[in-house]
């Protein structure tokens, strides 16, 4: 295998069905959109582990939703790990990428040199998604549980949604021959198949999404589910984060006996939706006289993006609903 043919898969979700067992999935390789993700902050070890891991979750449960919604991961704790946020934003039109960023907000004095997920405290983790104008935005919330925030993810499926999850995941810095370090990111996300959901998949694949089935798992499927996550067990590290195996032939290895069937594949990208046009439109509602106590000795207000570092600088005089925008 050559190496484009490796790297071909990275910074994809490919979306799967196991038709022998009324299974769906995901499988997701994140390399430069990681990359795009921390290089923006100074994060601790530690932070910058769980801000992957968040990544990669986004990635694999956003390739559910439909074409320009918004879906968003949040955790909120009382540990030295304030906040994770993510944000993927489903693409404008079939075929193209999805946008993902994400950063986190921690007390650098609090942080340990403990497991990554001891750097969180109690809390809660949070799924929403925006549909658009007009809509009502879904929010579903679930305590943190478990030993990673992958737990977390699966005990919000399984308490909110009614609907068993499991994934499989790797992450890590990268030290291929020939190449930078990086961090590189893989894993599976399996689930039941819904009878029905509300949400369908912007990839253009033709099949439902998995967000939010209301259906139990009946009695018959219980023995498919622990015979199909008993085969993803067997999964190693390497095979996940890849690049050696591409997802279409490890997912051959762990479920050849559960008739794999794939979907078309869904690039995803870092990206921010900030700019100077929402800057203002955030200060549109401070007066004036708000809009001082806001000014910097140099004159401006500023504004920092804490998803991807960018910096704005304004005149007051065009901030804020008092504005004279030079109409007058």
């Amino acid at each position: 295998m050559s190496i484009g043919n490796k790297l071909a898969w990275d910074d994809t979700v490919l979306p799967f069905q196991l038709d022998r067992s009324d299974m769906r999935g995901r499988v997701a390789r994140l390399d430069g959109v990681l990359s795009g993700v921390l290089k923006q902050h100074d994060y601790p070890a530690p932070v910058e582990a769980l801000v992957a891991e968040m990544t990669l979750l986004t990635a694999l449960i956003g390739q559910t939703i439909k074409l320009r919604w918004k879906l968003s991961l949040q955790v909120q704790t009382n540990g030295p790990v304030r906040m994770i946020a993510t944000d993927y934003y489903g693409p404008d039109k079939e075929g193209q990428p999805a946008r993902i960023r994400a950063y986190a907000s921690f007390d650098r004095d609090r942080i340990t040199d403990a497991p990554p997920f001891q750097q969180i405290g109690s809390g809660y983790f949070a799924i929403l998604i925006d549909q658009g104008q007009g809509m009502t935005p879904y929010q579903g919330i679930t305590p943190i549980a478990g030993n990673n925030l992958s737990d977390c993810a699966a005990a919000y499926f399984a308490q909110s949604e009614q609907l068993p999850t499991t994934f499989a995941l790797s992450y890590g810095r990268s030290k291929e021959p020939g190449m930078p370090e990086h961090w590189r990111a893989g894993g599976i996300m399996l689930q039941h198949m819904p009878k029905a959901s509300p949400f369908a998949t912007g990839g253009g694949s033709g099949e439902e999404g998995l967000l939010l089935a209301q259906d139990l798992v009946s009695d018959d499927s219980k023995e498919n589910w622990t015979r199909v996550n008993s085969h993803l067990q067997t999964v190693e590290q390497l095979e996940l984060i890849g690049p050696s195996v591409p997802p279409t032939e490890l997912l051959i290895r762990l479920f050849h006996e559960e008739g794999p069937r794939v979907f078309d594949s869904q690039p995803v990208r870092f990206g921010c939706t900030c700019s100077e046009d929402r800057v203002r439109q955030s200060l549109s509602i401070y007066s004036a006289k708000d809009i001082a106590r806001m000014t910097t000795d140099d004159g401006l207000v500023t504004a920092d993006c804490q998803f991807c570092g960018a910096h704005y600088e304004l005149e007051p005089s065009t901030v804020g609903f008092e504005a004279d925008n030079g109409n007058g």
